[in-house]
């Protein structure tokens, strides 16, 4: 069984799917009244599942006619959309916004559900035993190296 996120999220991906454009508005209320669920929860979706990262941009305009545009940044090559994320990941990363970097490429068939399992491995906190602070900028920089390879095979 999905949890409610889950839900919401594919729901939302249902939506690019069906309007083959790269940006959909939604409206909080009418997303929430929907899935009979509060409007914050629709918020969390979005803060975790349609970041920078994932390959999205979010607008948001609140108040009455107020609506969220969810725009992919759609990134017509395999080149393109790795660039983009050696640009996005900067000197640290956390583990969790790992993580949405190797679910975005395995997403988008740049890499094997192992290869993901590998990588996942490699830059997790039990690999990586150290303080947060030196853990997170080494993750960056397995990321960095390892994204330009992913991208020439």
């Amino acid at each position: 069984m999905h949890n409610m996120s889950d839900i919401i999220e594919q729901y939302i991906k249902k939506l690019f799917e069906d309007t083959d454009e790269d940006a959909v508005e939604i409206q909080r209320a009418h997303v929430a009244q929907r899935f009979d669920c509060v409007p914050s929860q629709l918020n969390y979706v979005i803060k975790t599942r349609f970041t920078n990262k994932h390959g999205y941009e979010i607008e948001s305009k609140r108040g009455g006619g107020g609506y969220i545009r969810i725009t992919k940044i759609e990134n017509k090559d395999e080149t393109g959309y790795i660039n983009h994320l050696l640009q996005i990941i900067g000197p640290s990363i956390s583990q969790q916004q790992a993580y949405y970097i190797i679910d975005g490429l395995l997403e988008k068939s740049y890499i094997t559900e192992r290869e993901a399992k590998m990588i996942n491995a490699v830059i997790d906190r039990e690999t990586l035993k150290m303080d947060i602070v030196a853990r997170d900028i080494i993750r960056a920089n397995i990321l960095k190296r390892l994204l330009p390879i992913i991208n020439y095979y």
